[in-house]
């Protein structure tokens, strides 16, 4: 099984990771790169590992960008803005059945004048559909209903008719009973601290009633819904209030989905890490999680 890998920032661990992950993933699919072999050849050196000799990658630009480690700038950020839309290309194209991203660095893209804020926004432009994203571990996935958006934004898109048709698109992957949070203090506390819960009472109750079965629980209380014995799966009203536990849960592990777009897509959980960008302590958990993830929701196809 073919499957893309866009490279992300190559000033940051990206590079580290698919070089060190490369054998174990190899048993798992076969993978493409997204990236000119150049950069990892000079990637590989400035970390003193030993080239894979059977990698195989995309050419991507004529201008390949200098390694720059932990350094944020224009011509990096419009690399793997390339990278990652080669993968896309493959994966539209029928050429690999998934693609997996590294990650970018959001200033960088700005520098280089991309209009999207990162990939679930471009690919929401793509496609022209709600791409959802939902982050987790084998243990515990949260889908986040409103992601990268102002924290000011989000009581105003909490309505029971956008809500309910996020749940039913991500029913199809929810196996368990799914949790979905309250926005407000205590669950709004019947109406005293906030009136957003009687709209999320509503987008339950209509989509477990056109799934025809109880699916959807809630609106729990935000504070305590993560505690001791957890669910397996969350909805979080906005980005921080559902990546804050799963991260403090599960961070080494946990990995980034794309749901409701026609191509599969995985992410590695976790920035660039310029802090310990080519000094060989970069993790690879997420990123073979990633490909696990991919591998399983394409042999499910």
């Amino acid at each position: 099984m073919k499957i893309a890998i866009s490279i992300g920032d190559i000033n940051g661990i990206g590079p580290e990771i698919i070089l060190k992950a490369h054998k174990k993933i190899s048993k798992l699919c076969t993978p493409i790169y997204c990236v000119d072999k150049e950069i990892l050849k000079k990637a590989a050196k400035l970390i003193r590992y030993k080239m894979p000799k059977d990698i195989k990658c995309q050419k991507i630009d004529k201008n390949i960008p200098t390694i720059s480690p932990s350094t944020i700038d224009k011509d990096s950020g419009l690399y793997s803005y390339k990278s990652f839309k080669k993968s896309v290309a493959l994966a539209k194209a029928k050429k690999v059945k998934a693609i997996i991203t590294m990650p970018i660095h959001k200033k960088a893209w700005e520098l280089a004048n991309i209009k999207y804020k990162g990939h679930t926004d471009a690919l929401r432009d793509y496609f022209k559909s709600e791409a959802i994203m939902i982050l987790g571990s084998p243990r515990m996935f949260v889908a986040l209903f409103s992601d990268h958006i102002p924290l000011r934004d989000v009581p105003n898109t909490i309505n029971s008719e956008s809500l309910s048709k996020f749940l039913i698109n991500i029913s199809s992957f929810v196996d368990k009973k799914c949790g979905v949070l309250g926005l407000n203090p205590h669950a709004g506390d019947f109406g005293v601290l906030g009136n957003e819960e009687e709209e999320i009472i509503k987008a339950i109750k209509i989509a477990n009633t056109k799934l025809n079965k109880e699916v959807f629980q809630g609106p729990l209380v935000p504070d305590v819904a993560f505690n001791g014995k957890h669910l397996k799966y969350y909805v979080a009203m906005y980005h921080d209030q559902g990546l804050i536990p799963l991260k403090t849960l599960y961070f080494k592990e946990s990995i980034n989905i794309t749901l409701n777009i026609p191509i599969i897509r995985t992410s590695v959980d976790h920035g660039c890490a310029f802090d310990i960008a080519y000094k060989n302590k970069a993790h690879i958990k997420s990123y073979i999680n990633a490909v696990k993830m991919a591998v399983k929701m394409a042999h499910k196809e």
